[in-house]
């Protein structure tokens, strides 16, 4: 929210230039608040939806990852793991699609345990720690902001779309009518290829699992009414 006023002014001036100088291009946005930047990137330039992307699902995907190898003493490339919604702190980590090699994570987290309760425990400490992320790191750098991780994720979706690799990775897509979203940029799983967001791949969400996300796609819609207020673009 801090960075809407500056951002939004930022954004629709490199987009506008990107529509002029390079009218076939696929975008993948960075900016935050990253739902509502991508939003404005895709209206500012007119293209098609499928040639805006936002990056934030590759990179919370692999701060879940992350947090999961090293708490199994495992490899992060084995480590299958999603999370959907808003890039921030309602995201929604998909705890039951997580697995190791095709094991789920929950049943590596109650071998280790031999717990249910305890699996249960540090599996939402490791979420909490993921929706947290990005502030840990601007806490410890203390000046500026997480470097690495958004550039190993926009090199993930820069490789799939020049390479024409198909990868099925969370990004922010906008939604019409899938997952009952209508008109909103929000973090999904696509198939991101040479046309950029080639399709949207809807998976079926338990009852808490829809909750959370229904929850972060409302706290994307509230943030998309305060950029309004900015940029009439957007209204």
């Amino acid at each position: 929210m801090d960075l809407i006023d500056v951002n939004a002014g930022i954004v629709r001036g490199v987009a506008e230039n990107i529509a002029k100088h390079s009218p076939n291009a696929v975008i993948i946005v960075v900016s935050n608040p990253l739902d509502e930047m991508t939003a404005l990137a895709q209206l500012a330039t007119g293209f098609p939806k499928h040639r805006v992307i936002g990056q934030a699902g590759v990179l919370d995907s692999a701060r879940f990852a992350a947090f999961i190898a090293w708490e199994l003493g495992v490899s992060v490339k084995d480590v299958t793991a999603m999370t959907l919604g808003g890039h921030g702190d309602t995201m929604v980590p998909l705890i039951r699609y997580a697995s190791v090699q095709g094991i789920p994570v929950m049943e590596l987290l109650e071998q280790k345990y031999g717990s249910a309760a305890k699996a249960e425990e540090v599996m939402t400490a490791m979420v909490e720690r993921t929706k947290a992320a990005g502030g840990e790191v601007v806490k410890l750098l203390k000046t500026g902001s997480a470097f690495y991780s958004p550039a190993s994720a926009a090199i993930a979706m820069t490789e799939s779309i020049l390479k024409d690799q198909k990868r099925v990775l969370p990004t922010c897509a906008l939604l019409n009518g899938e997952f009952g979203v209508n008109g909103f940029y929000v973090g999904v799983p696509t198939v991101i290829g040479a046309g950029g967001v080639e399709k949207v791949v809807e998976i079926q969400m338990n009852k808490d699992e829809q909750a959370m996300f229904d929850s972060s796609v409302n706290a994307v819609k509230g943030l998309v009414d305060a950029c309004k207020g900015i940029d009439s673009s957007l209204v």
